[in-house]
């Protein structure tokens, strides 16, 4: 039995596992500004096999206004809708999107916050699959249901952690937002341009290569070992705009060899809610 992928998986490999006993695919190709694109996108043509989980209606929780653009889901019914599509605990995981990661990383992140590590995000995504002669289908894949054991771990931190935290050696926050965003230049989705007072900013984008694929893990090894500057890796807490493309530079460290890291679900969105909380801006 071959070992577990727990991080990337490329097209290739998939192509011979795609229909193994034990794998699960999980379509999570989204649209910030087109929330119905994914669901579109999956009747139109999706790995065979593969699931359908929504961005905002199953790998997010409900919005207050306050607690950010993506809260993270309930664990329970979050368990319960994997339980639903098959996934157990046994189960491989493959997750993919069209976006360079950054939502398939949204769903390696949370079945590693419910205490499922076998999950792997594919490399290059759903244009790497086409270019690897991969098939498409229209057909819904079939179901037979289980019951997936959530066991909850500690990945996560609140705003009050972060509050506490943002002037302290014992964290180190970084956001995965475009520069541009990150200086408070051009926001067009957050009501507050800038970003939390002491964050570094490390855009997600950068951890992927001219061909869409993540580089190397020696090359994310040293540029995420250049941008830590000797803290350790579990001092490391990850934001973005909303707790998603965060979840990129998670993957990017673990790939990396440089484990621990936590994540502000609530990030930018929940911070700038807040009209009394610091903004800082520029580089």
């Amino acid at each position: 039995m071959s070992e577990p992928l727990r991080t990337l998986i490329t097209p290739e490999r998939l192509l011979h596992q795609v229909r193994a006993p034990g794998w699960v695919v999980v379509d999570c190709r989204h649209d910030l500004g087109n929330p119905d694109f994914g669901r579109a996108a999956y009747a139109k043509g999706h790995i065979p096999g593969a699931h359908f989980l929504h961005m905002d209606e199953e790998l997010s929780g409900p919005r207050t206004g306050r607690n950010g653009r993506h809260p993270l889901p309930d664990p329970d019914a979050l368990a319960q809708r994997l339980g639903e599509l098959g996934i157990d605990r046994d189960t491989q995981i493959v997750a993919y999107d069209d976006g360079g990661g950054m939502y398939a990383a949204r769903l390696w992140w949370l079945l590693n916050w419910l205490g499922h590590r076998d999950v792997a995000v594919l490399d290059g995504g759903f244009q790497a699959w086409c270019s690897a002669g991969g098939p498409l289908t229209q057909t819904p894949a079939a179901t037979t249901a289980t019951r997936f054991d959530a066991q909850h771990r500690p990945l996560a931190v609140d705003v009050n952690y972060v509050d506490t935290h943002k002037s302290s050696e014992d964290m180190l926050l970084i956001d995965a937002r475009s520069p541009d965003r990150f200086r408070g230049e051009n926001e067009t989705i957050d009501p507050v341009g800038g970003h939390i007072p002491g964050a570094i900013n490390r855009f997600f984008k950068d951890n992927l290569g001219h061909d869409g694929r993540f580089k190397p893990a020696e090359q994310l090894r040293r540029e995420f070992t250049t941008l830590l500057a000797g803290r350790a890796p579990q001092q490391v807490v990850h934001q973005c705009g909303s707790g998603v493309t965060a979840c990129h530079n998670l993957l990017a460290m673990e790939v990396a060899g440089l484990p621990g890291g936590r994540l502000y679900p609530g990030s930018w969105s929940e911070w700038c809610a807040d009209t009394g909380r610091a903004v800082a801006r520029g580089a």
